[in-house]
């Protein structure tokens, strides 16, 4: 019994310590948290002073004699570096949000994105929302591009 009580207690110390210290590093670090749909993007130290630009994507399907047809849309969360300028723009961290259904139906081929023959990878989900990067958000070769494709390559974005 003895034992039993000193593994219980072990393992209370270590939960708490596991937990001050999880929470210490997001104090400490760069963090976007987004309640709104449910998500958070681990940033690097040079991002800290970064800002939020909200867009949204479009899609469409082909329609034979009128070029295509608008028929579904949803927010696109820019997160921006804080060098970035007019004159000089960096690569944004694009977040698109999807509906679980609107995503379904992007996979079936109900609608497209854009001009790329790929559609939008997932970068994870939650039980409302589908988060992706669109398809070819990286092909301008901006400065910083290469910092983007780190981060989210990396563990940095996880849905909550």
């Amino acid at each position: 019994m003895r034992k039993f009580i000193y593994i219980v207690l072990f393992l209370l110390i270590a939960a708490g310590f596991y937990f001050w210290v999880s929470r210490n590093a997001e104090e400490q670090g760069v963090v976007y948290r987004n309640s709104e749909y449910g998500f958070v993007l681990n940033l690097l130290e040079s991002w800290r002073g970064y800002s939020i630009v909200g867009e949204e994507w479009e899609g469409y399907i082909p329609d034979d004699g009128k070029g295509q047809v608008f028929v579904a849309k949803g927010p696109l969360v820019l997160v921006r570096h804080p060098g970035w300028t007019e004159a000089v723009p960096r690569q944004d961290i694009p977040i698109m949000v999807f509906t679980v259904s609107q995503w379904n139906d992007m996979q079936r081929d109900k609608f497209h994105i854009g001009a790329a023959p790929i559609n939008p990878s997932e970068l994870g989900r939650n039980t409302k929302y589908v988060f992706a990067l669109p398809a070819r958000y990286n092909f301008a070769y901006l400065p910083g591009f290469e910092e983007v494709d780190q981060i989210v390559r990396s563990t940095a974005f996880q849905p909550i």
